[in-house]
């Protein structure tokens, strides 16, 4: 019984720790019933391109990971391959919440210290947003990160797994992921930032918010599963449309020698 029992502790870890939202799509003239899984899958030749700073349009979100710690451990904790969130403001400037606070800095030097860099673009905005992108996140530059809004989110990002089981429905999917979200980040600052939540607050403040759910909430995985074809984990006003990977290194692969390889 107890080798039962544990057998059983194990697979419902496993099944937590894999949990991916699902959606359910009802039948049409088209198509029948079909099941949607979450993915983080993206990759150029995985229905994706790589493109150049040109094909990017102020109010871009650009989504990246870096070859450190922090970025693996955000990864491996939310199952995505992204860990940073920035906004492009045009000309080739980005805005970024990190480490030491609100910062601008150029395009290029974001692309050449990543690892990888995808664009998505949210329909609808207009040359009004992007100038008042521009001006709030030149006002907030300088403003501290929000360190105890991250280490709140840390234990928050695994215990919302329980939320995103497969075939929980998408209102029950958000009423758990909320519910978890006021009791564990109560305390996290709204006047201070970490990365995807600088870029949600952009938005807001521009008057075309991306979601309705506290930016506090929202991670860099989110973000890019708010994107076209996807099943969010938490509702997007409109799908991000992908634009490209501005950068692509894929992760080294182990061959039978223990040699790694790309």
């Amino acid at each position: 019984m107890m080798g039962a029992a544990r057998w059983i502790a194990v697979g419902a870890a496993a099944l937590l720790l894999s949990a991916c939202a699902s959606q359910i799509d009802l039948p049409t003239k088209e198509a029948g019933l079909r099941v949607r899984m979450q993915n983080s899958a993206i990759a150029p030749g995985n229905g994706g391109e790589l493109i150049k700073a040109d094909a990017l349009q102020p109010g871009d979100i650009l989504l990246t990971s870096v070859a450190t710690v922090n970025s693996f451990g955000i990864r491996l904790g939310t199952f995505s391959p992204v860990s940073h969130a920035v906004l492009y403001l045009g000309d080739g400037v980005v805005a970024e919440a990190v480490g030491t606070g609100v910062r601008e800095r150029g395009l290029d030097a974001l692309v050449d210290d990543e690892q990888m860099v995808v664009a998505f673009r949210l329909p609808g905005v207009t040359g009004a947003h992007v100038d008042k992108l521009r001006a709030w996140s030149h006002s907030q530059v300088g403003t501290r990160y929000n360190t105890v809004g991250v280490m709140l989110d840390a234990p928050f990002v695994l215990n919302r797994r329980v939320c995103e089981l497969p075939l929980i429905p998408g209102a029950v999917r958000l009423f758990c992921v909320s519910g978890f979200a006021t009791v564990q980040l109560g305390a996290s600052r709204n006047d201070q930032f970490f990365c995807s939540q600088f870029v949600l607050e952009a938005y807001n403040q521009a008057g075309l918010p991306i979601t309705t759910t506290d930016p506090r909430w929202v991670s860099p995985a989110d973000l890019l599963h708010m994107r076209e074809g996807d099943v969010p984990s938490v509702a997007s006003s409109k799908p991000l449309r992908y634009i490209g990977h501005l950068k692509y290194n894929p992760p080294p692969t182990i061959t039978a020698d223990g040699a790694t390889t790309r």
